[in-house]
């Protein structure tokens, strides 16, 4: 190799740098021509001046040049403005990253584009991020995996399935501890100084389903924990929504038993009791961690975050519609002939909630209009709900097919990296 400066020719376009910076060169490809032998230049790239020390690749420049700046962490990758997602997908695979790269918008448009034509994303060999910190340890990196990715490992299914399996059994203790018979027969285990000290509910602990309480909490916390700290970084690991909702379900095991301790030992604070049985329903926030295991509940999710706009419209038609039939019937049915008035409509807000019951075709039939006027005005609004509730839903099934097509992509793209890497 001659001394002197490197130029990197792709396209026509020319970069030139010093030789030491080909070692740490972002880019895999680039960085392999670093300490190799002139016989094997051109298994890295098309051709080679060995007088201007010139290396030639017949590759697109504009891509090169989004490429090379996400690679040395300035920003966003995105594909390039006038070029198909599956050439610049092929070009990213040629310098060595992958799809999963790219920027979501642009990733979801080469997930549709590589489903149409029956392929799926290929990914190159791994590698630490470019332009971005080392690598943490691979040890690390895999027990990271198993706890954030059910569907990457069998150790992780297995731990997916230990997971939904506890969350399970706590939903089911928690629904039989609200039987009469259940609650029936734990006052019937306590002791009468037990049952004065502690009227909330079966102390920790002390009954089987305090036991299967605190078992699961040990359980979800140990998870929780581990999940802390095998992450990449802390601060967006407490910012997720999912680590958030987690937090919440185990938060009111700990402060249930605090309070217990509390009010076990100052009779004046037994009120606290309808706070502790607010904290024990509270656990129904660990249904939310199917979530973590399940596409379908991610894909719930996703959608919502993207439809806003929409369920904000429903929202704003259900309500402009509420205030307008509620009025008119409350008028029709009570406000016009006071002696032969329908009470159940004796307010706006009475008629308001017949007016939702009747838009979304429940019909508890708890309330209904007595008068001709005022069963022509149901009709009316039984049908005006229909459509109005139609019209935005059509915008929320698009998008939900569509979170579902690129989750399930994004599944398959994780699941295919994870096996090369072990194969590696």
């Amino acid at each position: 190799m001659a001394r002197g400066r490197v130029v990197l020719n792709v396209g026509g376009a020319r970069y030139s740098l010093p030789p030491e910076r080909l070692r740490d060169f972002p880019l895999r490809r680039v960085s392999r021509l670093h300490g190799l032998a002139e016989r094997d230049v051109l298994q890295v790239c098309d051709d080679y001046d060995r007088e201007r020390n010139e290396y030639f690749f017949d590759r697109h420049p504009e891509a090169f040049g989004l490429i090379l700046r996400y690679a040395r962490g300035r920003g966003r990758l995105r594909c390039a403005p006038r070029m198909c997602a599956l050439s610049f997908h092929s070009e990213l695979l040629y310098w060595g990253l992958d799809g999963a790269h790219l920027d979501g918008c642009c990733q979801r448009r080469l997930d549709e584009r590589l489903a149409a034509c029956g392929r799926t994303a290929a990914p190159p060999a791994p590698s630490a991020p470019p332009g971005r910190p080392a690598a943490p340890p691979r040890w690390l990196e895999r027990m990271r995996r198993t706890f954030e990715e059910p569907t990457s490992s069998l150790a992780a299914q297995v731990l997916a399935g230990v997971s939904v399996l506890f969350v399970i059994v706590s939903m089911v203790v928690l629904c039989a501890s609200t039987l009469p018979d259940w609650r029936a027969a734990a006052a019937d285990n306590r002791s009468l100084d037990e049952r004065s000290r502690y009227p909330a509910g079966p102390r920790p602990g002390r009954d089987p389903s305090g036991i299967i309480e605190a078992v699961c909490i040990g359980w979800f916390t140990a998870e929780c924990v581990v999940r802390f700290l095998v992450s990449r970084n802390k601060c967006d690991f407490v910012r997720r929504p999912l680590n958030v909702i987690d937090l919440l379900a185990i938060a009111p095991y700990y402060a249930s038993v605090l309070m217990t301790l509390v009010t076990g030992e100052d009779p004046q604070l037994q009120r606290a009791g309808v706070t502790l049985r607010v904290l024990r329903v509270m656990r129904v926030f660990w249904l939310i961690k199917l979530a973590r295991h399940f596409i379908g509940l991610q894909t719930l999710g996703l959608t919502l975050r993207r439809c806003y706009r929409e369920m904000a419209m429903l929202l704003v038609f259900v309500g402009v519609a509420m205030a307008v039939f509620g009025a008119l019937s409350q008028l029709l049915e009570h406000g016009l002939d006071l002696d032969a008035s329908n009470r159940d409509f004796a307010s706006i807000p009475a008629a308001c909630w017949w007016v939702i019951i009747s838009m979304t075709t429940v019909g508890y039939g708890d309330m209904y209009p007595v008068t001709v006027p005022g069963r022509l005005l149901g009709g009316l609004c039984v049908v005006s709900g229909i459509v109005l509730l139609a019209l935005p839903i059509t915008f929320i099934y698009h998008s939900f097919v569509q979170c579902y097509h690129e989750l399930k992509s994004r599944s398959a793209r994780c699941g295919r990296s994870l096996s090369a890497e072990f194969l590696n």
